[in-house]
């Protein structure tokens, strides 16, 4: 990650947070869910890019975990602007999210995530759950048909 950008130990707020999503083909959220739920993260990062001066800062990732701040902690909202992927911003967010963790959690803590980038979160320990147990999920609203696009939470 080079000095154009910023790690900023915050979410963004909910607008961003809804057109980071839309930018990377991930699918959406609702502009009042994200407002009802982006101030119950237990931690959360953005990545903010451009100069103080001239056209100021611009949010092109964000991650964060939600949990109950104890015993189970779930990674989510990983996300990077496509034009903007491949500088090392995706490792950076895992790494202070991990390292969140590491001070926080509690002993024999449950972390989860839902991968959609292979060989990407093994290097922080992260391993399959299957065949011992696999993930499941129900989406509200929408097309009703619970959708199709798990790996895009």
């Amino acid at each position: 990650m080079d000095n154009d950008y910023e790690l900023v130990r915050d979410v963004p707020d909910a607008e961003t947070f809804c057109a980071l999503r839309e930018a990377a083909g991930m699918s959406p959220r609702s502009l009042d869910g994200a407002r009802r739920g982006l101030p119950n993260s237990v931690f959360g990062v953005r990545v903010e890019y451009g100069s103080e001066s001239g056209d100021g800062r611009e949010v092109v990732g964000m991650a964060r975990i939600v949990g109950d701040g104890g015993t189970v902690f779930q990674i989510t909202d990983m996300v990077v602007r496509p034009d903007h992927q491949g500088e090392g911003l995706g490792t950076a967010m895992m790494d202070e999210l991990v390292a969140y963790l590491d001070r926080e959690a509690s002993e024999h803590a449950y972390v989860n995530l839902m991968a959609d980038v292979d060989g990407f979160y093994e290097r922080w320990g992260f391993e399959p759950t299957a065949p011992a147990s696999r993930g499941m999920y129900r989406r509200i609203g929408g097309d009703g048909d619970g959708g199709d696009d798990v790996g895009n939470e």
